[in-house]
């Protein structure tokens, strides 16, 4: 999951080297926490929240196929 994620976000970012990506597993639930370069921020975002939205919503479906619920955290 968390891989899936780092690669989305650090072919969105100007400072592909600074993205952190942590996963913290659960019984059926994954948190994955995503750092990057405040400068980097908004990309990662995007325009009222639809590319946060759209990584959450690939991470999920990829969550729901491994029979589990992720939250992606952006920070």
């Amino acid at each position: 999951m968390g891989h899936l994620v780092e690669t989305i976000v650090r072919s969105l970012v100007d400072n592909p080297n600074e993205v952190q990506v942590k996963q913290i597993e659960g019984e059926k639930t994954v948190i994955v926490e995503v750092k990057v370069a405040p400068s980097d921020l908004g990309k990662v975002i995007g325009k009222e929240g639809r590319i946060a939205t759209a990584i959450r919503t690939l991470a999920r479906a990829a969550a729901t196929k491994m029979g589990k619920k992720v939250t992606v955290e952006i920070l």
